[in-house]
């Protein structure tokens, strides 16, 4: 995939991972349009590109769930280069509860935000990332990615939402990429990270919906941002399809669910039942 001079859509520009991944797309010459919640924080992401020398970007924000609206943020998106070559899912929300002391209304948050909200933009933009007109206009292949998780692997404690999105958004992109890769020449990446440096800890909802306020250690001793992206550019350069980012234990985690899952279970299994208060 070359990425110089593409039309890249980032949601979740605004910080973390999807800040840092919009600095690396355009250093590496993409134009970007940015897209998230807060028209300000995306004017500083915008701002940081073009003080490092990168192309003007579009801020476009809107609220991932609003469903309804997604027609319209779609072709105002296409319009504004002429297509969309690079769709980067980023946007989401993460959890810090144990099942039995949480809503259904927060799984229906985390659901709706980290899976069916890039669900719904995917399938928008398909007929832009694969259509015909492509080949005809010389835009070359199109690539989508999705920021999944290693919860998206394996089930782990205090979040069951988030594993059943991230777990979600994995089937449903690589069921894309087995219909679309030969026949539409459309490249999918799906990018599991690990704990990295970013306020997703901070932002999770508790049982009862409410932002946690406070990070875990795991999150602040995690990978940095700009460490993350530039190995997700990099992936998304190389053709990738899987990209695990991860350290120590949740790498092992990550690949203990395929070679070794019975361990792997027993293992979580006395880490929920240490958070639930009734191990050691």
């Amino acid at each position: 995939m070359n990425i110089d001079g593409r039309i890249a859509w980032v949601t979740g520009a605004s910080s973390g991972i999807g800040r840092a991944v919009s600095l690396a797309l355009a250093a590496a010459g993409a134009r970007l349009i940015l897209s998230g919640r807060q028209a300000a924080a995306l004017a500083e992401t915008a701002a940081a590109i073009t003080a490092a020398g990168g192309a003007q970007p579009l801020i476009l924000p809107f609220e991932t769930t609003d469903l309804a609206g997604l027609p319209a943020i779609v072709a105002q998106a296409a319009a504004w280069g002429g297509g969309i070559d690079i769709l980067v899912n980023n946007a989401g929300i993460s959890q810090r509860s144990l099942a039995v002391d949480t809503d259904v209304a927060v799984y229906d948050a985390v659901i709706g935000t980290d899976l069916i909200a890039p669900i719904h933009l995917t399938q928008h933009c398909l007929p832009h990332l694969t259509g015909a007109d492509r080949v005809a206009a010389g835009r070359g292949p199109a690539m989508v990615v999705a920021i999944s998780s290693v919860a998206g692997r394996a089930g782990v404690p205090l979040r069951t939402g988030y594993c059943a999105a991230k777990h979600g958004i994995i089937g449903y992109m690589d069921a894309l990429r087995a219909e679309t890769e030969i026949a539409h020449g459309l490249h999918v990446l799906n990018v599991l990270p690990g704990s990295i440096a970013t306020n997703v800890a901070r932002n999770a909802l508790t049982g009862q919906g409410a932002k946690q306020g406070n990070s875990d250690p795991q999150i602040d001793a995690g990978i940095a941002p700009a460490v993350c992206a530039a190995q997700i550019v990099s992936a998304m350069q190389s053709d990738v399809r899987e990209l695990i980012i991860a350290e120590g234990m949740e790498m092992d985690i990550a690949r203990m669910r395929q070679t070794d899952a019975e361990t792997l279970f027993g293992l979580t299994a006395k880490l929920g039942a240490r958070l639930a208060g009734q191990g050691e």
